[in-house]
């Protein structure tokens, strides 16, 4: 199961936003300062969080720290999160199946125009 600290991590909606920048690719600080509208001392401190949680790591780059996903703690949530998505697909697949009878009970009858 995914480490508690991921959970908490992924929980303040700031940390998914960098997530989802360093999705996309990695960056230095003062860009996700600027693209998430943060302070750099709030950054940092999310920043600190996602790293401690293992799912971003830092290289030094001259004078800038860039941040970058790292993907082992997503996929082992990925991994925990799959049986629920099993069954949240059968039961989409189930809705569908149903609407898919009721549209069919409800289509005209071609022969009576």
């Amino acid at each position: 199961m995914a480490d508690t600290a991921v959970w908490a991590a992924l929980a303040d909606p700031h940390r998914r936003a960098i997530m989802a920048l360093l999705l996309e690719r990695p960056r230095p600080v003062g860009e996700i300062v600027e693209e998430c509208g943060l302070s750099q001392p709030s950054a940092s401190k999310h920043l600190k969080v996602l790293r401690e949680a293992g799912l971003v790591r830092v290289h030094q780059q001259a004078q800038r720290r860039v941040y970058a996903l790292d993907p082992g703690p997503v996929s082992e949530l990925d991994a925990w999160l799959e049986p629920y998505r099993r069954l949240w697909n059968a039961g989409l697949d189930a809705l569908g199946s149903s609407l898919d009878e009721t549209a069919g009970l409800q289509q005209p009858d071609p022969s009576k125009d």
